[in-house]
């Protein structure tokens, strides 16, 4: 159980999007800071669209069972942190919002559910929650929108502003979402605009956790350490890692007392981990889904993939910046520990999902640089093309399968016509708004690389083009 009373403890936090990921994460560092230093830091989860979990977490108050599976065993402990969870509640999100306790906001909606276009930093007035919220600013249901109301409520009432803390895998989160939240009130409140970009803190953060969504053996697991029925019940691996500027006038948890890193400038932490782990774990998650292969462990245990795994990680240092406390080539060879990790079911098509919104910063920014120095792209093409194959929705075995992302139906429209040779597939997608940078699109050097590595895979098969993406 913690090591606190955690009914001896306020609320300072609300959390939008109360997923497992924050279970494993943020909710269980407050856990630790709570235990360590006190303080009134419990949190108030937001589920945005279902009630599950919401349900769940009400029920048992709150707790919930962290299960850690790594090679040296299976452990678990009860979390506290989290005094309640409202469950698709626009008005009581609000009200939580507006609570003059309240001091930090924390997110993990990912990128799709804050609305704000990546290219312009503003509000995406496409996105079905903003424009319904813009159309209605008093009663808002979506991420900008509610972070807008509840900012103007407690400025009209004196109360002071909240921290509003992302902690979604986003390059520069923090300016992202304060470039969103601005621009929403800007187009309501002029006033209250300028009010938040002088007042309003918007850290950055980078984190780090690998969590596979909950299975049937998570809550057998629970029950089995715990000795009680827990329906919210998560499992992750050892490893965390949280890095944030330390930038909360409010005051903020001892988030140290978990293990998080305060610095001055996260950009560098957030670069090596987007690069590395993520990409990495794009180009794993699709070429690994198409060849068949379930989780990532799978991926690991096949030679052929486990040798791109190695290069993609190698390509990805080459381009990042040298952090005086961090050797990438340790951070790599950490990274296929996990990734083997033979307790953690983390699920290929789990990853795979709204590739759209994850491969920008992933792969084609890195990509660019790699070209502007004259490095190797063809870890980089490979798993663009591994993408762009993905995208098809039909594997080898003519198995439809949905593509998840945000852009599907955009995607669908764009191959529609188009015919299943390489070139014309390339350029289709490249073709999209706001995907693929010009520079890299028209790039002769990299538009060859990704052509040939999806040749292969539509005229040999995802296995064979495996295979011999390896041994070149």
């Amino acid at each position: 159980m913690p090591g606190y009373d955690p009914d001896a403890h306020g609320r300072g936090i609300v959390h939008l999007g109360i997923g497992a990921f924050h279970r494993a994460h943020q909710a269980v560092m407050t856990d630790d800071a709570l235990a360590a230093s006190g303080g009134d830091w419990r949190i108030t989860g937001v589920s945005l669209r279902s009630v599950e979990v919401a349900e769940a977490l009400n029920a048992q108050h709150g707790f919930y069972t962290l299960i850690e599976r790594g090679s040296q065993g299976t452990s678990a402990r009860v979390i506290g942190s989290i005094r309640d969870v409202i469950a698709a509640d626009s008005t009581a999100t609000l009200a939580a919002l507006c609570a003059p306790e309240v001091r930090i906001v924390t997110l993990t909606v990912t990128e799709k559910g804050y609305g704000i276009d990546r290219l312009s930093g503003g509000p995406d007035l496409t996105h079905p929650a903003v424009g319904a919220d813009l159309a209605s600013p008093d009663t808002p249901a979506g991420v900008l929108g509610l972070l807008v109301r509840a900012l103007a409520q407690r400025r009209l009432s004196g109360h002071k502003p909240f921290t509003v803390l992302s902690c979604d895998n986003l390059p520069e989160n923090g300016r992202l979402v304060r470039s969103g939240v601005v621009g929403f009130a800007r187009m309501t409140d002029p006033g209250l605009a300028d009010w938040i970009e002088a007042e309003v803190a918007f850290p950055s953060c980078m984190v780090d956790r690998i969590t596979p969504a909950a299975a049937p053996k998570t809550l057998s697991e629970a029950e089995l350490q715990t000795g009680c029925i827990d329906l919210a019940a998560v499992e992750t691996e050892p490893f965390v890692q949280w890095v944030i500027e330390d930038l909360f006038p409010t005051g903020r948890p001892a988030w140290e007392a978990g293990g998080a890193l305060f610095v001055t400038d996260v950009a560098p932490y957030e670069q090596m981990k987007l690069t590395m782990l993520n990409g990495s774990h794009s180009m794993l998650a699709y070429a690994g889904f198409l060849s068949g292969r379930q989780y990532v462990r799978d991926v690991m245990e096949d030679r052929a993939l486990a040798r791109l795994v190695k290069r993609h990680l190698a390509a990805a240092a080459a381009v990042l910046p040298r952090l005086p406390s961090i050797d990438l080539a340790d951070y790599a060879r950490s990274l296929e520990i996990r990734f083997r990790n033979p307790a953690i079911a983390h699920e290929t098509r789990q990853i795979a999902m709204d590739g759209s919104q994850k491969l920008p910063q992933r792969i084609f920014q890195p990509a660019l640089l790699a070209l502007e120095r004259n490095l190797p792209i063809q870890a980089f093409a490979f798993a663009t093309a591994a993408w762009i194959r993905y995208t098809l929705g039909r594997n080898d075995a003519g198995e439809v399968y949905p593509i998840r992302d945000p852009r599907e139906a955009e995607i669908a429209a764009a191959l529609s016509d188009t015919p299943r040779e390489a070139p014309a597939i390339v350029a289709a997608l490249s073709a999209l708004p706001g995907l693929i940078p010009p520079a890299l699109a028209e790039h002769a050097r990299w538009t060859a690389a990704v052509e040939r590595a999806l040749e292969r895979m539509l005229t040999q098969g995802m296995l064979d083009a495996i295979d011999l993406e390896a041994s070149d």
